[in-house]
């Protein structure tokens, strides 16, 4: 049995191709640009001191269903009493299904689920056609439980398009859904 396609990429072949294709003049539908991959990002600072502080890349798995690579330091830096080698963070990257799942969950539950919230800033991209939004807390994705947190951690996404430029790329994550600021 098939899997079921996700609603994310259902809506970027029937909606976002052809408007992407006539705002741009493309005249190969392999020249749009799509999500290529996202990056979950986190620092867990906590770690120097406390290896039990990695317990962040379990809240990581929960939220985006993939289990976290550890990243440690490379450098030491004696100022910050951190060596090279030891756990610093977590990250998961995350293609195909599961991504297009991520990016789903994000825009319609976890950012509209954020105090004050009036869109994203447009002003993110890298120069590049990539998007990086930080996260100030983990509350705001369904699976993570209030009671069961111990401390509030942020969290860095990117998310990574073959877009040749922003201005493709914005248009790309706004028809997709992306909540953007009204300037």
């Amino acid at each position: 049995m098939e899997a079921p396609t996700p609603r994310l990429k259902e809506k970027y072949q029937n909606e976002v191709v052809p408007a992407l294709m006539q705002k741009f003049e493309y005249r190969n539908v392999m020249e749009v640009p799509k999500v290529e991959k996202v990056i979950v990002n986190r620092g867990v600072s906590d770690a120097i001191v406390d290896p039990k502080a990695l317990d962040a890349a379990d809240e990581l798995a929960n939220i985006t269903g993939q289990r976290p690579i550890i990243t440690r330091a490379k450098k030491s830096i004696a100022a910050f009493k951190l060596r090279a080698g030891v756990p610093i963070g977590c990250k998961v990257t995350l293609r195909g299904a599961r991504m297009y799942y991520f990016l789903d969950k994000l825009f319609n539950i976890a950012l509209p689920r954020i105090r004050d919230f009036r869109g994203v800033s447009p002003d993110a991209f890298d120069g590049r056609g990539n998007y990086t939004l930080g996260l100030r807390e983990q509350l705001v994705f369904p699976e993570i439980r209030y009671d069961d947190v111990d401390k509030i951690r942020g969290m860095d996404i990117t998310i990574v398009t073959t877009a040749k430029t922003d201005e493709e790329a914005f248009e790309l994550l706004k028809l997709m859904g992306l909540p953007v600021r009204l300037q």
